[in-house]
């Protein structure tokens, strides 16, 4: 009865808000990948830079939904119906990023139509979506689904995975994923600097967003570099995007760990600016 009663019509819009965030995010990697694939490198990160922009946008986008979850939540166990409300929301990041994985082959070859297209269209992003979003181009993207076989890891060594890229993306996703969350639990732990802990969320979510800019984003890019040059193995980049996107999905489970120890750091940390 309890777990009936978390599931209201809110939460489940939220969720599907949060999927649709994540799946995106995870889908992005396929950009790279389809840019190194049809040697259009520029093309393909001036896409990917299209559809991070517009899902870490949507990420801030959530807020507002995240508080009306607070403002309706009922006085009786009021701690521990947010909490719960909120690890079903991480959960439906994992969802969304095991949805994006499921989707990847798919993408890529979508993608690198997509690329190709936009080339032609002298880099419009509001053509290709106009081209994108019409009977006859979803059609053609229903005959590219490809459902993610064994043989799609041939060429993967797990020597050759980066052990620091895959454990530094697997903590800055965890820290993006609850970013948001923990800021408003915190809040509500603390009650003197519950305003300071909200306002925390953004520095939190824009700090994960500066590391992931950073550390991870050229190493891909070289990479994908790299194959158009001829100087590494399309399969070499694949293999860093499979270990990328696994990391990613080790993340957000990881971040239901580190969700109260983190709402309380938060909340510890807001004193001192109050």
């Amino acid at each position: 009865m309890f777990f009936l009663d978390l599931i209201t019509g809110k939460i489940v819009f939220t969720s599907l808000f949060i999927i649709l965030i994540h799946s995106i995010e995870t889908l992005a990697y396929a950009v790279r990948l389809s840019g190194a694939r049809v040697k259009l490198i520029a093309s393909g990160l001036s896409l990917f830079s299209t559809i991070v922009i517009v899902s870490r946008m949507a990420n801030m986008g959530q807020q507002p939904l995240l508080g009306s979850i607070i403002d309706t939540a009922p006085e009786q166990d009021f701690l521990g119906y947010v909490e719960s409300q909120f690890r079903v929301l991480i959960g439906a990041s994992t969802i969304g990023t095991i949805i994006g994985i499921l989707l990847l082959p798919t993408f890529i070859a979508i993608f690198s139509r997509a690329i190709i297209r936009l080339a032609d269209e002298g880099g419009s992003v509001p053509s290709l979506l106009k081209i994108g979003f019409n009977w006859e181009s979803a059609m053609k993207a229903i005959k590219h689904f490809k459902i993610p076989k064994i043989s799609y890891l041939n060429g993967l060594k797990l020597s050759e995975i980066p052990k620091r890229l895959f454990l530094f993306n697997m903590f800055v996703t965890a820290i993006y994923t609850i970013g948001v969350l923990a800021a408003l639990y915190a809040s509500l732990l603390s009650q003197e600097s519950e305003r300071t802990a909200i306002m925390a969320s953004g520095l939190i979510n824009g700090v994960a967003t500066i590391l992931l800019t950073i550390f991870v984003d050229p190493k891909i890019s070289v990479m994908s570099d790299n194959v158009v040059h001829g100087k590494a193995k399309y399969t070499n980049l694949k293999g860093i995007s499979i270990m990328m996107v696994t990391s990613r999905l080790i993340g957000t489970v990881l971040a239901q760990i580190m969700f109260i120890p983190g709402a309380y750091y938060i909340a510890w940390a807001s004193k001192f600016f109050v």
